[in-house]
């Protein structure tokens, strides 16, 4: 064995060894337990950042841990590779988006492999691939003929000097990011997928899963937020028009003053032909932005529509006006308004001059004259229903609603059917063709896939399959139509991806069930909390229309689910004149710091002149302090980034990057080294047997045996049960501490250590396998250690033949004994007041009491 650590050769040997005996191949073996454990897939965007690797690292480790278990482990890896950032990189390279993207999966999956990830490449998929987005096509032709699929106008954003639709992060202050017009809100024909039809099932089957954070659970329920209220029709007073309703809160129902309808609304619409300034109105409401985020804070604007609304109990009229904060997108577009107890109606009455009237008693000190009362109370004012609380005023208005035919309770969603149409090229184009009657009809199964052209120009503003009038030219029925030219949403890819792992090769279906229904539900997904809800939400409803169409036969696509907390670096920057911030590598600064870590000096290596410590922040392109994960492997190994990513933090929590932290794990892996090296001479030196059959251990031995055994228990519960791999390691670390000062004189001490090194090594081996599986090779039992079950804990190793007693002279230690772990408490107070040292702290003093804690602490109480 080579007395120095060479983590470069190593890693490239094992790394050479894991491909030639594809170690990580996973095949199907009914009866043997599964463990299916999958990472969020990356986006080929050039190069790993810190985040990737700490989410593949978390990965990795349960995955080797799980498969020294003794279980049938599959990780796969592959690509989410559509998207509009491939758009933007091409049109700013000049270059195609497919050759872009594959160039870029071909870099990052070297980088993939050099961390020493154990992948079973066999099972690689690329969603921009077509024998991949084929069967999503299939997909969803099956759900336009089962009813679930349908096309409706939608509102946009409409950037009218490029002609083009963006999305909501191509919105900058109210612009077009590239053309820099003001953007308006239009209307378009778009594809949705009924996601709403499965709401209540999203909801309730939130239960089953007990292994995902409760944070996670809380976010899904608040985005379908389910709501019980009373949906109500509202008539125009002097037409036969009408409008619906739906309010949470019926109970403030007769303290109505004014209804408001969105812009867009139909009968805004026909009220505006007549109306000049409501006209007006409605145009600047174009360019409004859409979020509820924006809607909460911009600034509250309506128009008087001169449409009155007969109140539904009381008959009273009320005026109906049009305004910015509702959208035609959520619920029926109106909503009525009760100044008195909503705080965004108050401020909009008061703007506009309109009544307020107070029907709920509030508090004490309560002063409707100066805002809204929202809390919920007794009815005042409500006729009626005066005295009701909130529950019963809810029942009784309902019913009375009711029967008079004019509402009812009604069960509503926050949530609302997925819109997944996108205007732009790089996604997978939508499988209908458009008729010459209006209609539109799926693309037919034997013409699948509809191919998206991959050599193709981008100019910056259009889709190159919208600027190509041949290629939407098709026939159906021996009838001219065309191709739908929208491609879907990048959601779809990463709804089912994780399915397609197990049967990706498959050209004749989308999912071999029995495949499938192997390897699902995955076991452990480990992402990022930014997917909470989108990205988790449509993949949990992709499974179940998965299910529902007989391709699996779970509920549910992820049992346990991980999410990583942020990597963090050093930011520094410089002011440049005209105040802007300019920011410098933290690899480019050279710094010096105080006992508590803080920055005292930060100098640039470039030109030796000051910058400015920003503190800790989220590495980014945009503070240029991202960590190059290829820079740290080329001077340390995988090994020791792994070992570093895995300690430094808890996986949920922020990490920060730490140049000394590196460095501190690159040390521990030569002591490990080292430990081993030094145990292999040792051992070669004396030909004496290594087993501790038949030996017979003294008291040192036993200790270290049960610190041994005692650290096995802990990290098989912190990596198995809690996820907690820093404090595993942390325990590894401890248990250097005591084989480093251990002797390897005696045929028992060399047996007792051979026992330990064997067991560091097989629980360091998930996380950091290329030093483990070369140690191996020297002191494991001639399998390679990825093919080694974890270490177990022996019991009676556990048991402890002695104690350490700690004893005190009126609460001071005077003295340790060691006794029997059984000896009694007469025993142990003999040998405590007889001890020399405790006896001359008591001479001649009366000893009043004598205090035991059993297998821990002797207090003597004398004066």
């Amino acid at each position: 064995m080579e007395s120095i650590y060479n983590p470069q050769a190593i890693e490239a040997e094992v790394q050479s060894f894991w491909t030639t005996n594809q170690t990580f191949k996973a095949v199907e073996q009914p009866g043997k337990e599964k463990f299916y454990c999958l990472s969020m897939f990356p986006y080929p965007s050039g190069k790993l950042h810190m985040g990737h690797v700490r989410n593949y690292s978390l990965s990795d480790v349960i995955s080797r841990y799980q498969r020294m278990q003794g279980k049938n482990v599959m990780q796969p890896m592959g690509w989410d590779s559509f998207g509009l950032p491939a758009e933007n990189a091409a049109i700013k390279n000049n270059s195609a988006p497919a050759k872009w993207t594959y160039k870029n999966i071909d870099y990052m999956k070297n980088q993939l492999k050099s961390l020493g990830f154990g992948y079973d490449w066999d099972r690689e998929l690329a969603t921009c691939k077509k024998d991949y987005y084929r069967w999503e096509q299939w997909f969803f032709t099956q759900l336009f003929e089962k009813g679930l699929v349908y096309k409706k106008n939608a509102t946009v954003n409409w950037d009218p000097v490029d002609q083009t639709v963006l999305a909501n992060e191509q919105v900058i202050d109210g612009r077009g990011w590239r053309s820099g017009a003001i953007v308006e809100r239009k209307e378009i024909p778009q594809w949705f997928i009924k996601i709403t039809d499965y709401a209540e099932e999203l909801l309730t089957d939130l239960d089953q899963l007990e292994g995902w954070p409760e944070q996670v659970k809380t976010m899904q329920k608040n985005w379908i937020g389910r709501s019980e209220g009373v949906e109500m029709t509202f008539q125009v007073a002097d037409s036969d028009d009408s409008f619906d309703i739906y309010t949470t809160r019926p109970d403030t129902l007769m303290g109505v003053t004014y209804v408001a309808l969105a812009a867009q609304h139909p009968l805004a619409l026909a009220a505006a032909k007549n109306n000049a300034e409501l006209a007006d109105f409605i145009n600047d409401c174009k360019t409004n932005k859409a979020t509820e985020a924006d809607m909460a804070t911009m600034e509250k604007k309506g128009v008087d529509t001169g449409l009155k609304a007969v109140h539904p109990l009381t008959g009273e009229l009320v005026p109906v006006w049009a305004a910015n904060f509702v959208l035609m997108d959520y619920g029926s577009g109106a909503v009525m308004s009760v100044p008195g107890h909503d705080q965004r109606d108050y401020e909009f009455a008061k703007k506009y001059g309109l009544a307020i009237k107070q029907v709920i008693e509030g508090a004490d000190g309560d002063d409707i004259t100066q805002a809204a009362i929202t809390e919920k109370g007794k009815l005042i004012n409500s006729g009626e229903f005066d005295g009701l609380n909130f529950k019963k005023a809810f029942k009784a208005i309902a019913y009375k609603l009711k029967t008079e035919n004019k509402g009812q309770i009604k069960v509503n969603y926050r949530l609302r059917d997925w819109g997944v149409s996108r205007q732009r090229y790089w996604g997978t184009p939508i499988p209908m063709i458009n008729l010459a009657n209006g209609e539109s009809v799926p693309v037919p199964a034997d013409q699948l896939p509809v191919e998206l052209p991959e050599d193709v120009v981008m100019n910056g503003v259009t889709s190159p399959i919208k600027d190509d009038p041949e290629w939407a030219k098709t026939t159906y029925n021996g009838e001219a139509a065309f191709r739908e030219t929208d491609t879907f949403d990048t959601f779809m890819e990463s709804s089912w991806y994780y399915a397609r792992y197990c049967s990706p090769s498959d050209d004749k279906q989308m999912l071999d069930p029995e495949k499938a229904n192997y390897w699902l539900p995955v076991d452990q997904y480990v992402g990022g909390i930014e997917h909470a809800i989108l990205h988790l939400l449509y993949a949990r409803f992709f499974h179940k229309l998965l299910r529902d169409f007989g391709l699996v036969n779970s509920d549910e696509p992820f049992k346990s689910l991980l999410c990583q907390g942020m990597v963090l670096a050093d930011t520094y920057y410089r002011e440049s004149d005209n105040g802007a911030q300019d920011w410098v590598a933290p690899t480019d600064v050279e710094v010096e710091r105080n006992e508590k870590g803080q920055v005292t000096s930060a100098i640039s290596k470039l030109d030796g002149q000051p910058v400015i410590s920003a503190g800790m922040s989220k590495m980014s392109k945009s503070k240029n302090n991202g960590i190059d994960p290829q820079e740290v492997i080329n001077q340390y190994g995988a090994d020791t980034v792994r070992l570093f990513i895995m300690f430094t933090s808890p996986p949920e929590q922020t990490l920060e990057w730490s140049d000394s932290g590196v460095e501190g794990a690159h040390r521990f892996i030569k002591r490990v080294w080292k430990l081993v090296h030094d145990f292999s001479l040792n051992h070669e030196k004396g030909e004496n047997p290594v087993s501790l059959e038949g030996l017979t251990l003294n008291s040192a031995q036993k200790t270290l045996r049960r610190e041994l055994h005692k650290t096995i228990h802990k990290v098989s519960d912190d990596i198995g049960r809690r996820n907690t791999f820093n404090t595993a390691i942390a325990a590894i670390m401890e248990l250097m501490n005591h084989l480093s000062k251990a002797s390897m004189d005696s045929t028992e001490d060399r047996a007792v250590m051979h026992e330990a090194i064997q067991a560091l090594v097989l629980m360091l081996t998930p996380i950091v396998p290329h030093v483990c599986h070369h140690l191996w090779q020297i002191i494991g039992d001639g399998n390679p250690v990825e093919n080694t079950l974890w270490p177990q804990v022996d019991e009676a190793a556990l048991v402890e033949d002695e104690k350490l007693i700690i004893v005190q002279v009126n609460g001071k230690v005077r003295a340790k004994l060691t006794v029997a772990a059984d000896a009694s408490k007469e025993h142990v107070e003999t040998l405590g007041l007889n001890e020399e040292n405790v006896a001359k702290f008591i001479d001649g003093k009366t000893v009043r009491k004598v205090i035991y804690v059993p297998g821990k602490l002797l207090n003597i109480v004398a004066n």
